[in-house]
């Protein structure tokens, strides 16, 4: 099994990467819809600068650049506390998932992304509370 590892993306990639990983869906979709369900389950979020990653096996995802867990509580029923990190992997899981359901190449795209991006999850030392949030 090769390890999936991260490369945190430059701030002067940042659009060029997710442009050319998801078109204009990124800034008018994407993007505005993880930071909908972040502020929607984690009550102490009110904005702040989120980092991109790329993956090895061709994955991205955005983590909230935060020192400080932040307690999350989900419809499901979990409640818990996230790295910024792990937060950020649980959130573009959900919007992935939630946008493969639409038609066309975009959800074609987010379902080859969540499946990338969960492949690299089960490698995070929070797989755990991830999962809760998902689930």
């Amino acid at each position: 099994m090769t390890t999936i590892t991260k490369t945190r993306v430059a701030n002067k990639k940042r659009i060029k990467v997710t442009a050319d990983l998801f078109g204009v869906n990124f800034p008018l979709r994407l993007e505005p819809f993880i930071y909908a369900i972040t502020d929607h389950i984690a009550e102490h979020y009110h904005g702040g600068y989120w980092h991109f990653y790329e993956l090895s096996n061709g994955g991205f995802y955005m983590a909230l650049d935060s020192d400080t867990p932040l307690n999350v509580s989900c419809e499901n029923g979990f409640e818990g506390a996230l790295s910024g990190d792990a937060l950020g992997i649980a959130v573009c899981l959900y919007a992935y998932s939630h946008l493969s359901f639409d038609n066309g190449p975009f959800a074609e795209t987010c379902a080859e992304h969540y499946y990338l991006l969960r492949d690299y999850m089960f490698e995070h030392p929070e797989v755990v509370a991830i999962l809760g949030v998902i689930d």
